[in-house]
């Protein structure tokens, strides 16, 4: 099996996926410990100093100001946890807690976040053994974060919230005692350290560019298809069309458009036909579809820059070094992903339109609804009636997002 190294390897969204399947193993290597060790004895020093650091001995938020002292520092850790687990709602999908438990190791294992090796590979312990937290799916409002649903996915690290194991869902010590574990004792800074990021945002993305990039896929399939049905020209796809307008995403979907209907007969069949042009779902395909993966490459780019970025507050560089920021802040991949659901819905509006004009019935043998005898049966006129429902809906929700 293909290993991955936390904090030292580069992560992209197929990347995380594949470790969220089993395909592959994400690692601690010697150097992130080493690394991680270092973040942690960072913390301790800066303890000693009784110098004021943000969440390592004072309030949160509003409470910045209040001090902390070295012996409740702990509690503090153990209270925040507790305190931010507030959200409501249905239960995120189990798949996209498990992407989180992996994006947040990823970021923690650079060692800029002062948290424990003990309490990193506790995470790792219910990545590599399916047990996954409950998390409700409300109350993130992205600019501080996603303060609540990490808040929810760790909580069984101290022994509190729920877990599923095979399909069940448990009290999370319950778990704990099974496998002889105990819940872990938080030092200072780790609550912080943990309930601090993007990652639920970033799990989101990464799954939602996981289902995109299929249906980009099975959408130039279908274009294909629907060109040869309706015997559409193949000329809108000419390579040197589209180096005079040569966005990145329209140049990929025509490629990929020629390369499907290299060698058709079909395509041969009617070349001299005397049609002049296609209606735009066929002829735009490239404009319209290609303006589609340019918002995905986009997203991609954004999600694989904050899968390896750190994304907590403060940030430790070093003991002398703490810097409290807004590393946090969500806007940065909330926008692009606004953006690409947007375009998604594109993606059904033109093919509900290509549906329609293949129900129409022409003259390049394509009988009426798609059924030769028409009358005592809609063959798919109804058919087309719900796609267009369904792109409109698509339309609202994507709208919705900006």
């Amino acid at each position: 099996m293909k290993q991955f190294r936390y904090g030292i390897d580069k992560l992209t969204p197929g990347i995380v996926i594949n470790i969220a399947e089993g395909k592959t193993k994400g690692v601690l290597s010697e150097k992130a410990e080493i690394k991680i060790r270092k973040s942690f004895e960072n913390v301790i020093e800066i303890l000693k100093m009784e110098k004021a650091v943000y969440g390592i001995n004072t309030g949160f938020g509003s409470l910045c100001g209040t001090k902390i002292s070295n012996k409740d520092t702990a509690k503090l850790q153990y209270n925040i946890l507790k305190s931010h687990a507030c959200g409501v709602g249905e239960p995120v999908d189990l798949f996209i807690a498990k992407l989180m438990m992996i994006i947040k190791v990823h970021s923690l294992a650079f060692g800029y976040s002062g948290i424990s090796l003990e309490t990193i590979k506790r995470i790792s312990w219910h990545i590599d053994n399916d047990i996954i937290p409950i998390i409700p799916s409300q109350g993130s409002v992205g600019a501080s974060g996603d303060l609540a649903p990490l808040a929810h996915l760790f909580l069984p690290l101290i022994g509190l919230g729920k877990v599923t194991e095979n399909g069940k869902i448990y009290n999370s010590k319950t778990v704990l005692e099974k496998y002889n574990l105990k819940p872990l004792h938080l030092h200072p800074k780790e609550g912080l350290a943990l309930i601090n990021g993007t990652q639920f945002m970033s799990a989101h993305g990464v799954y939602g560019l996981y289902r995109f990039a299929g249906c980009l896929d099975n959408s130039d399939i279908i274009s294909a298809i629907s060109i040869e049905a309706r015997k559409a020209s193949s000329e809108p796809f000419h390579e040197k069309l589209h180096e005079l307008r040569p966005y990145d995403g329209s140049i990929y979907t025509s490629s990929r458009i020629r390369l499907m209907l290299e060698g058709s007969e079909i395509s041969k069949s009617h070349k001299n036909c005397g049609k002049v042009q296609d209606p735009y779902s066929f002829r735009c395909i490239p404009q319209v579809s290609g303006a589609v993966r340019s918002a995905f490459f986009h997203l991609k780019n954004v999600i694989t820059t904050e899968l390896n970025s750190v994304t907590d507050n403060p940030v430790i560089i070093d003991k002398n070094t703490v810097i409290s920021g807004g590393n946090f802040h969500g806007e940065p991949i909330a926008m692009p992903m606004d953006y690409a659901a947007l375009a998604a819905s594109e993606l059904g509006n033109i093919s509900d339109r290509r549906i329609y004009l293949l129900l129409g019935g022409d003259n390049d043998g394509l009988p009426k609804m798609l059924l030769e005898n028409v009358g005592i049966n809609s063959g798919f006129m109804i058919a087309q009636y719900v796609s267009a429902a369904l792109a409109s809906e698509n339309k609202k929700i994507g709208r919705a997002h900006v």
